[in-house]
This record gives C-alpha cells, structure tokens and sequence, in this order.
C-alpha cells in the first residue's frame, strides 16, 4: 500500500495493491472546505496523470459542509468512488453528496466494505 502524507489533511490517504485509492475520514469528523480540498489534492498527488476508483470510508462522520460537497463535486483522478457508511446518518450525509446535480465520476453509497470494492473493481461499463 502506498501512502500519501499530504499536509494538512485531516484523512488517511493510501494506493492498495488493487490499485484502488483508499481516503479514510477519522470518527466524529467535520469535513470542512479546506478539508475537502486537502484531501482532494491528495488523491491527484498519489494518482498522478492515472485514474483510480476510491474508496471513502465516512462511517461516523458528523458533518460535511455545504463548501466541502461543493469540492467533492468536482472531478478528481478517481474513475468511480464507494462511499462507505455504517448508519443512518452517513446515508444522509452521502445522499448530501450523491444529491449534487452533475457527479465527475460514477458514485454509490455503500454499507459493505466487500460490496463496495466488488463495484469499484468490476470493469467499468460505457457510460457509467
């Protein structure tokens, strides 16, 4: 697994050996814009000039600002990303993100990590 320092993000930020980027938000985090952004610049820095499907695991997050859905609309290296969620309140917070008009990259909430990256491996169809 390769990791990514990244200053000032408040994630954990890895290359699994699946190729997949693996963006990690601590328990009982508030992303704020800045976050987003970090984090964000973090995932181009570590993916360079490929693309890569992400795996976001926001289980327990307590907010995410309305900047930081705003940064999280925008494409980035990921080619598709799972968001991964354990309760009722990160469905909400995804659906937040998912409810954005236009999303770079195909998205989907999850509560199976083995789901998740089944979707994010899976070859992807034209026009996903």
């Amino acid at each position: 697994m390769t990791n990514q320092p990244g200053d000032g993000v408040k994630a954990d930020l890895a290359l699994d050996g699946h190729g997949v980027i693996q963006l990690t938000w601590p328990r009982g985090v508030s992303i704020s814009e800045a976050d987003a952004e970090a984090a964000m610049r973090g995932v181009n820095e570590l993916c360079g000039a490929g693309r890569h499907p992400m795996l976001v695991d926001m289980a327990s997050t307590a907010q995410v600002s309305r900047g930081a859905r705003a940064v999280f609309g925008r494409p980035c290296q990921a080619s598709r990303i799972a968001l991964l969620g354990a309760s009722p309140v990160d469905k909400v917070l995804a659906n937040f993100i998912l409810g954005i008009n236009k999303l770079p990259c195909p998205t989907r909430f999850f509560t199976s990590r083995d789901e998740a990256m089944a979707w994010l491996l899976k070859e992807p169809v034209a026009g996903a």
